[in-house]
């Protein structure tokens, strides 16, 4: 289970940027020094509370990691922009679940360094534009083809089935929405079919839609 973080002010009397500095660098070594670099300009109690919480779940991610190659990477200027860029997005982001996102981008940049920055970018700000539940979708389109399907049926009964909480219409439209961004390609989600076609939707994620997900989730 994930471990909360609680955000606890700390009696030092220095200015709360300063605080702020000194919390990051102690709660993440690895990545302390970068931290306290890019953090100093950001303020206010809830975003700076947003901020420590992803911190310290990096941190946490990184608990037993080791590696000399990683160490490297978190001193260059590719890793120290990604971290501003991401951060300044934390302290902006009211959805807790975006906040986890956001969070395993910058483990999977640390675990597995070299990676291009550009698509780096380019996976944080397609993540900016997209609603938790755009994710939610994602997911479901990923999962193989259940048992026992009967029939017939369409895809966009076998989304319902999978995201039980979404109206038919929500599901539409958010499927449309990573449509227009090329993360789906997905031409009809009334189309009747064979129960284990309409249950087999991984084909609907594009290359790029692929890459996206298991970044974000950290596969």
């Amino acid at each position: 289970m994930e471990k909360d973080f609680e955000y606890k002010e700390v009696e030092t009397g220095l200015s709360a940027e300063r605080a702020l500095d000194v919390a990051a660098t102690l709660v993440v070594p690895l990545i302390g020094g970068p931290v306290a670099s890019v953090i100093g300009g950001i303020s206010g109690g809830r975003k700076e509370q947003r901020i420590l919480e992803v911190v310290q779940g990096v941190s946490d991610d990184l608990s037993d990691f080791k590696s000399q190659v990683a160490e490297e990477y978190v001193k260059t200027e590719d890793f120290e922009e990604l971290l501003e860029n991401t951060l300044r997005r934390v302290a902006q982001e009211r959805s807790a679940e975006k906040r986890r996102l956001y969070r395993s981008i910058l483990t999977t940049a640390i675990k597995h360094p070299g990676g291009d920055y550009d698509e780096q970018l380019r996976f944080l700000r397609t993540l900016d534009e997209l609603e938790p539940d755009h994710i939610k979708i994602l997911r479901a389109l990923r999962q193989g083809p259940e048992s026992d399907l009967g029939m017939m049926g369409s895809p966009i009964q076998t989304l319902r089935k999978r995201i039980p909480e979404m109206t038919e219409a929500k599901i539409e439209q958010l499927v449309n929405g990573l449509n227009d961004r090329r993360i789906t390609s997905m031409t009809s989600l009334r189309t009747m079919m064979t129960a284990h076609g309409a249950a087999d939707l991984q084909h609907a994620v594009t290359p790029y839609g692929r890459g996206f997900l298991s970044y974000v989730e950290g596969a």
